[in-house]
């Protein structure tokens, strides 16, 4: 697992990091009404409480201990569980499945990503939305991800002043893109972090998808409701149960 996720340091800065945006308030929308909710790979919990505080009864499943214990600190109503998403059985099923903020993309083999897409189709209702988000390879996002591009330097309230920036290394030819984080503090620390994280392309993810027994209602293209087009940032399918 990356470092990322799974150091304390580093999983503290995650929020700071990765703050609520409006893909998140989209995302809302496509489970109004949803009365319970299961939340693949949610990270520090986030969108987990959000859901919550609108009513919803939620679990939220993560494998990272440290992500899970920033979680566990908010006081929205969550259960939450850590636990990788492929293989995972409840024993219940649920109006709604989610994996939001890309955590589609930390798996990096055909073989996760289809067991995570059984997890969905087994936990979902009749008549229950699933939606995850996927950046679309053609976008070729990773290579504005240079220090560069991304260095900057932003007031963190316990840190003070912190220098961030990503440097990606080249896509093999599974397309899973190595990347690196890095915070640099005033006090001299540097803290840094290499991730992997999965491109797979638009045919692979729809064939997985209707293997594993789900269907397609509508692919958008971003987190703001756009059209699927050619070069779109994002693969985000919104669907249902097959049959």
């Amino acid at each position: 697992m990356d470092a990322l996720y799974q150091d304390p340091a580093l999983a503290g800065l995650y929020d700071w990091d990765n703050p609520w945006t409006a893909d998140f308030d989209w995302f809302l929308t496509l489970v109004e009404g949803a009365g319970s909710v299961l939340d693949l790979g949610c990270g520090t919990g986030i969108f987990s409480a959000a859901l919550a505080a609108r009513g919803a009864k939620v679990v939220g499943v993560d494998p990272a201990a440290a992500m899970l214990a920033i979680a566990r600190a908010r006081p929205e109503p969550v259960d939450w569980l850590e636990a990788q998403a492929q293989g995972l059985d409840l024993g219940r099923r649920f109006q709604a499945v989610v994996m939001t903020g890309h955590a589609f993309q930390t798996l990096l083999t055909v073989e996760d990503r289809v067991a995570c897409l059984a997890t969905i189709a087994r936990h979902l209702d009749p008549g229950g939305r699933f939606f995850f988000d996927s950046r679309n390879p053609d976008a070729r996002e990773w290579e504005l991800w240079t220090p560069l591009a991304t260095r900057e330097v932003r007031l963190h309230p316990d840190f003070g002043l912190v220098e961030r920036w990503n440097a990606a290394e080249e896509v093999d030819m599974s397309g899973v893109v190595d990347y690196q984080t890095h915070y640099r503090l005033q006090d001299g620390r540097h803290w840094q972090a290499r991730s992997r994280i999965a491109f797979p392309a638009f045919a692979d993810l729809a064939g997985a998808i209707g293997a594993a027994g789900l269907r397609v209602d509508r692919w958008y293209g971003d987190a703001a409701g756009g059209p699927l087009r050619a070069g779109c940032p994002d693969f985000i399918p919104v669907g249902t149960l097959a049959g």
